[in-house]
């Protein structure tokens, strides 16, 4: 058995899709191909406990994984699986290349300046097509830090340690 707590989230259920048994995936993976793949083992939790879910079928929709299980062949089926998370052991993800991380092994990073100035810990990764931020709660609220190279210093996700060269002014957001 797989320790729920130590997967990650690769997508939620959306919905059911069609009347065979098959589901709509928001994914949560910049690898949609490779982690929603026929054969491939998801993890789900339920009220009715942890639930090994295999991949009998995958196609991309606008975007999106349509993914049939072994042993749901209807909408009554799957039904159930609407709005729960999909996981996988972090064993199981793709190694990045340098200077790349999952989301997840930024989130509870302390976040220092290279001066030693304590600016919080790392609560979220966001953004989009212009560039990923850190999202870093600290004594003076919440503060976002862009996640480049000439700001964030020194990653060491082993130590769950950012040091960071701040712009003027990027801390003084919220005051």
């Amino acid at each position: 058995m797989v320790d729920w707590d130590e997967m990650v989230l690769v997508g939620r259920v959306a919905r059911p899709h069609g009347l065979r048994g098959q589901v709509i995936v928001n994914p949560e993976t910049d690898f949609v191909e490779e982690r929603f793949r026929v054969g491939a083992t998801l993890w789900t939790r339920s009220p009715d406990g942890d639930e090994a879910l295999t991949v009998t079928a995958s196609r991309v929709q606008n975007g999106r994984p349509v993914l049939a299980f072994a042993g749901f062949s209807s909408i009554e089926d799957v039904e159930r699986l609407a709005g729960l998370d999909l996981r996988v052991p972090e064993t199981e993800l793709q190694p990045l290349g340098e200077g790349s991380y999952y989301h997840h092994q930024l989130v509870g990073c302390v976040v220092d300046t290279i001066a030693g100035e304590h600016v919080g810990h790392v609560i979220g990764v966001g953004g989009g097509a212009s560039g990923s931020v850190l999202e870093v709660e600290g004594q003076q609220g919440q503060v976002l830090i862009p996640l480049a190279t000439e700001i964030c210093i020194e990653i060491d996700v082993t130590a769950k340690r950012i040091r960071i060269d701040p712009p003027e002014g990027l801390l003084d957001v919220n005051t």
